[in-house]
């Protein structure tokens, strides 16, 4: 049988899985629980405090501008091969 978690370890694994930036996956393997029991931890507790309004505000910030970050790197990568294709060029 499974090991029995105390409601402030629930309410915490749901915080870090909604705010922290990683993948579920990986939040449940750094706290040793299934990814089914963290996905019925998080639905249990959306529609509480646990996360605040602000937090998840955060989070989905955070995850947005990481996406334009990569974005912006990877149109940087190409500008740069570009350059040196460009540059390669003899007229």
């Amino acid at each position: 049988m499974g090991l029995k978690r105390t409601d402030e370890f629930r309410q915490d694994a749901v915080r870090i899985a909604l705010t922290s930036g990683l993948t579920r996956k990986q939040v449940a393997d750094d706290l040793g629980v299934g990814m089914s029991t963290l996905n019925k931890w998080i639905t249990a507790h959306r529609d509480t405090d646990v996360v605040s309004k602000e937090d998840i505000s955060l989070a989905q910030e955070n995850d947005r501008l990481r996406r334009e970050n990569r974005i912006l790197k990877e149109e940087r990568e190409i500008l740069k091969k570009a350059t040196v294709f460009f540059a390669s060029q003899k007229p």
